[in-house]
């Protein structure tokens, strides 16, 4: 076309006469009438083509074609050089001679399989590749290259956590880029990075399964059936796929085979091509255990773009996947026997006694038939369950199929409710604990429903609108994990108040949900303690947050608190909308305003024996919230109005560790100073994570120790601020007695023996700047023998050392005679601010209230 796309001349001379399968084009940017083509065709006519008159007459310039034209096919050419030419491959090549011929491009230390290319047309050694393994980067036009590895871009088909503890881990299969393990959390401030994760085997994975006695075997698979069981310890596979008998032909394994390990016998493992096989030990042997339970079907019969196509059309087969497999997998919880398989031909088939006997269903009222049998979860309530989820994109339908069965798939109900029309299912969850709370994930996204399938909401706080292809709920911590296909794991942390009676909440003021247990550890670092969670890595350098450390809060407020302005403007913006008159208020009303304080939500954490431990508060306003006790009494540091401006070297101001044990939180409210209890209190237990003995065994002595120093830290603190006070009292003394007209000399003497004891104080306290200033070694500080032990200290689960106990003697000590200084100073300044109220000296700060009337 050369007017806009109104009309359009097919081009055909010099091009192959046959069909020609996929082609891709490029322009030359620097001479925009030549246009290079790369033609899929027949053997003999495929090849690259230019034209040098914008179509008009093509040349074929090589027999150069990707190793897969249906997933590559692309050429760009260079912003500067019409010669020069790229063809996106598994090994991308290069040409330089107009497609004449090719040379790989280097791919040493990067990944393979190449979908997009950037060239900077400034400067065209500046390369940018895009592929499957994400993006690199080369500034000698692709003989080194970089990696960007701070995306979080994985393709996961299927995930899977496990059961380790304290943490669990989660594995997943991607899209060309392993199987891989990682973390669920650390114990560490930077959270989850790259280096945490491991690969546990190379190729395209699916949904690993991991023993669930031993997180360190590892059952995981490559595409097309490549099963292994790995040793995290060793690092050695097992290849353990059946092999079809001597002159039978090979298993159709789905590109994502399934596989799973029994949930009553753990060394019981079944595996899935158009054959059910079982293995009693770990796969080391096998036994088929059904018939073919696909619909048996010659792919080579069925129509593709309306029509069934000839042995010789282009790339035929070479485009597809093999057709005809199981994809889903499911033996009941509660039954053993009991066993789902779903092939991707649209067949749901069941056996009650593990294979001997099965029955099949072709076709589910509702769904198209034929359509992929994504996922099958059987019910961990009721044996007679079973869930699934059917995905018809193929064939052009994204409507979403969500089926329930009560009958052990004898007949298929659709739960489907209110999800969006367009956002084909692929997978579901039952909670383990109500059976009426389910998940799906959709192309577009995750949904949860709390009536069985009648209604569903839509999960989406910090979750991008991605498909959703696998959830996972690991039990031990009511965590659902969620696989994404483009963005990575995602994973709630404890969604138990989704248990809650969405009518209970709805009716109550505030609703303070069950808390989990929590874990007692000291966060640590392996790149220092500066820089936060990136230390001093760059912003490039990629982490996931952990989730928050220590107790995590759950709450919800139905309307929030509100304070008498906002909701006095509430009720006027409503007058407002129906036209209404909004007078104006009072000066009682309007002075009431003023005067109020800010309501807070509080929150009050007490010991096993009632004792309050911590308050703290939280988000007033209306809806869901969550906040994180740090595990930690208050920090013994003097009230501050405002935070002051921090330093990356400075500790975190907080208070001792609390010691593990049983622990109960309250919520309330309150509103101009008055305290009401809202929602019924919640218990947890705090746990302690002891991974090292050098972990003491005497943790109420190692409080004690830190509550004394606490004790001793707040008195310290307390005395820093009034001798900055007493301070700044002398020199406004000094300024005031300046003014007065008779004789001051015995006034300005006593301040400046005051301010003497002041200086020795502070010297004692803070430390001798004369000496410091100077860079010359100067005693200890109080506050630097209590800082010492408070930085250090109160960051480690080990007995206090006995220097740390030596150190907080002698700044006790010392401390004594500082602090009798400070009083001397203190009676000495109050003296002498009645003296020059007598005499009729200006207002200096500290001296009150003044009197009235003034004396005769």
């Amino acid at each position: 076309t050369s007017n806009g796309g109104e009309s359009w001349d097919e081009i055909n001379a010099g091009l192959p006469s046959d069909d020609m399968g996929r082609i891709g084009l490029a322009m030359a940017p620097s001479k925009p009438d030549m246009v290079y083509a790369i033609i899929e065709a027949s053997d003999d006519e495929r090849g690259v083509y230019r034209t040098l008159d914008f179509g008009q007459s093509w040349e074929k310039r090589s027999g150069h074609m990707t190793t897969s034209p249906q997933y590559y096919n692309e050429i760009i050419v260079d912003p500067k050089d019409e010669n020069a030419l790229y063809s996106l491959d598994t090994f991308s090549k290069r040409s330089i001679d107009g497609g004449k011929t090719f040379q790989d491009l280097n791919a040493d230390h990067r990944h393979v399989d190449d979908h997009a290319l950037w060239i900077d047309e400034n400067n065209t050694d500046h390369l940018l590749m895009g592929g499957d393994g994400g993006i690199y980067e080369s500034w000698d036009r692709g003989e080194l290259w970089r990696h960007i590895d701070n995306l979080p871009i994985v393709q996961f088909y299927r995930i899977q956590p496990d059961n380790a503890e304290p943490f669990y881990n989660v594995c997943g299969g991607t899209q060309d880029n392993n199987s891989l393990c990682g973390p669920s959390r650390t114990t560490l401030v930077h959270g989850i990075t790259n280096s945490d994760w491991h690969t546990v085997l190379g190729g395209d994975g699916y949904k690993p399964q991991i023993d669930p006695r031993d997180p360190n075997i590892v059952y995981t698979q490559y595409q097309y059936g490549g099963l292994v069981r790995y040793d995290r310890r060793t690092q050695e596979r097992v290849f353990l796929p059946p092999q079809s008998p001597t002159g039978e032909p090979a298993y159709k394994w789905n590109w994502n085979t399934p596989v799973l390990i029994s949930p009553h016998n753990p060394d019981r493992i079944y595996y899935a091509a158009e054959y059910l096989f079982a293995s009693n030990d770990r796969g080391n042997s096998w036994q088929t255990i059904s018939p073919d339970l696909t619909r048996q079907l010659d792919r080579n019969a069925l129509e593709v773009m309306d029509r069934v196509w000839s042995v010789d059309a282009v790339a035929k087969n070479d485009s597809t996947s093999i057709f005809g497999a199981a994809i889903a997998l499911s033996e009941s919880p509660v039954l053993e026997g009991l066993i789902y398989v779903g092939t991707d031909d649209g067949v749901i088939s069941v056996t009650e006694d593990n294979g001997a006997n099965w029955r099949r269903t072709e076709t589910v009222r509702g769904v198209p038939d034929m359509s992929l049998v994504e996922d099958i979860v059987a019910s961990v309530h009721n044996p007679d369950v079973a869930y699934a989820t059917f995905d018809n994109h193929k064939r052009g339908d994204h409507a979403p199929y969500v089926y329930r069965t009560d009958n052990r798939g004898r007949n298929w109900t659709a739960i489907t409710g209110d999800l969006p029309d367009w956002g084909a299912v692929h997978t579901i969850a039952e909670d383990h604990v109500d059976s009426n709370l389910l998940f799906v994930g959709t192309e577009f996204g995750l949904f949860y429903t709390q009536n069985g399938g009648q209604n569903w909401v839509q999960l989406k706080s910090k979750l991008p609108t991605i498909a959703v292809r696998d959830l996972e709920i690991q039990r031990r911590e009511n965590d659902l994990v969620v696989g994404t296909f483009g963005r990575g794991v995602y994973i709630l942390d404890d969604y138990t108040p989704l248990r809650a009676s969405a009518n209970d909440v709805a009716d109550t003021e505030a609703t303070l949900f069950p808390v989990r247990d929590a874990w007692l550890f000291i966060e640590s670092d392996l790149w220092g303690p500066w820089g936060g969670a990136k230390g001093s890595n760059g912003d490039n350098f990629w982490v996931a947050e952990n989730p928050p450390f220590g107790a995590v809060f759950t709450y919800t407020l139905n309307e929030g608190l509100h304070s008498l302005a906002k909701t006095r403007r509430k009720g006027e913006i409503e007058t407002e909308k129906e036209g209404g008159d909004t007078p104006y208020p009072s000066w009682e009303e309007l002075r009431a305003e003023d005067r109020e304080d800010e309501p807070a939500i509080l929150f009050i954490v007490t010991d096993a024996a009632g004792n309050v431990v911590r308050r703290f508060t939280g988000p007033h306003a209306k809806g869901l919230h969550r906040v994180a006790w740090d595990l930690r009494y208050a920090a013994p540091d003097p009230a501050r109005l405002s935070e002051p401006a921090s330093s990356p070297f400075a500790s975190p101001r907080v208070g001792p560790l609390v010691v593990p044990g049983e622990y109960t939180v309250a919520i309330a409210k309150r509103i101009n100073g008055v305290v009401t209890p809202m929602s019924a209190p919640q218990s947890f237990t705090v746990k302690p994570l002891d991974d090292s003995p050098e972990v003491t065994a005497d943790r109420e002595g190692l409080l004690a120790f830190q509550q004394e120093t606490a004790d001793t830290a707040r008195t310290v603190t307390s005395a820093g601020v009034a001798s900055g006070e007493l301070r700044d009292r002398l020199a406004h003394l000094k300024k005031a007695a300046e003014a007065l007209p008779s004789p001051i000399d015995g006034q300005r003497a006593r301040i400046q023996a005051l301010e003497t004891i002041l200086d020795d104080a502070d010297v004692a306290m803070n430390g001798d700047r004369t000496l410091r200033g100077r860079n010359e070694p100067a005693p200890w500080s109080i506050s630097g023998r209590i800082g010492e032990i408070r930085g250090w200290g109160w960051f480690t689960q080990s007995p206090a050392t006995q220097s740390s106990k030596d150190a907080l003697v002698m700044a006790q000590q010392e401390f004594a005679v500082a602090l009798a200084q400070l009083r001397e100073v203190e009676t000495g300044v109050t003296a002498l601010e009645d003296e020059l109220e007598q005499l009729g000296a200006p207002y200096t700060p500290g001296r009150g209230v003044p009197t009235w009337p003034l004396p005769e």
